[in-house]
């Protein structure tokens, strides 16, 4: 595992530092190249948390991954930097009827005295940079607003603003984790048949002004004036569409 090659993954060039606009840079990139996806797990190919695995499948085969995996490597990277980092367990609240279990894992990172939070592993909009730990203030980011708010069960619960309404994204309290923490709920995210992550292929990315993403198989690209729809004609265009716009090869 070397920090050399990782950083061009990513697109970052040069000694990466651990500094305010390195993190932000490097969050940014992360979302523009490595993308969200659940591949494995639909086909059945068991997924390792061990951040050597992790490094190997991401970095050196050229795929993605979900929270666990992308957060884990990118916990990794940063503590090689010398960020200060935390790992937290959250509730993923969007579009949940009910509170669910917890199964999401998010980043608190320490830079320059101050605290972040960071998130490369959500399969849907997220802030591309990091949010300062400031609670009940909203924050831009680029197009979206986002804030932090403090609730007594729930913890902290992190915000998005959708048209004049805040909706809720996920949750989570400030208990520290350990790698080991997050062999079980991703054991049930893999195999158990009430799990959301065994429905169909997910797939995500950002682009510079926009996103990619798959659902069910039907390729949709996302720019500020559209929304381009691609279904694929066979298996084969599925795989050629999958390299083509996430450079994912199955």
């Amino acid at each position: 595992m070397e920090l050399k090659p990782y950083l061009t993954r990513i697109g970052v060039d040069g000694i990466a530092k651990n500094d305010l606009q390195t993190l932000n840079l490097l969050q940014h990139q992360h979302l523009k190249t490595v993308p969200y996806e659940n591949l494995d797990i639909m086909r059945n190919i068991p997924i390792s948390l061990e951040v050597a695995d992790i490094y190997e499948k991401i970095v050196i085969r050229n795929r993605g991954g979900y929270c666990f995996e992308l957060n884990g490597l990118f916990a990794w990277l940063l503590k090689t930097l010398g960020f200060a980092v935390v790992d937290y367990m959250a509730r993923y609240l969007r579009d949940e009827p009910t509170i669910p279990m917890r199964r999401h894992r998010v980043l608190r990172v320490t830079c320059n005295g101050k605290d972040f939070l960071c998130d490369v592993g959500v399969g849907a909009v997220v802030p591309r940079t990091p949010l300062p730990f400031i609670f009940d203030t909203p924050m831009q980011r680029g197009n979206e607003v986002y804030k932090l708010e403090k609730e007594p069960f729930l913890g902290n619960v992190l915000y998005e603003r959708k048209k004049h309404e805040w909706s809720a994204v996920y949750a989570f309290t400030e208990e520290e984790q350990l790698d080991l923490d997050y062999i079980m709920p991703s054991f049930y995210c893999e195999k158990h048949p009430e799990s959301f992550f065994r429905t169909m292929d997910m797939v995500h990315i950002f682009t510079e002004d926009g996103r990619k993403s798959v659902a069910n198989r039907e390729i949709k690209l996302f720019s500020p004036n559209n929304v381009e729809v691609i279904t694929p004609q066979s298996e084969e265009h599925y795989n050629q569409l999958l390299l083509e716009h996430f450079q994912i090869k199955i």
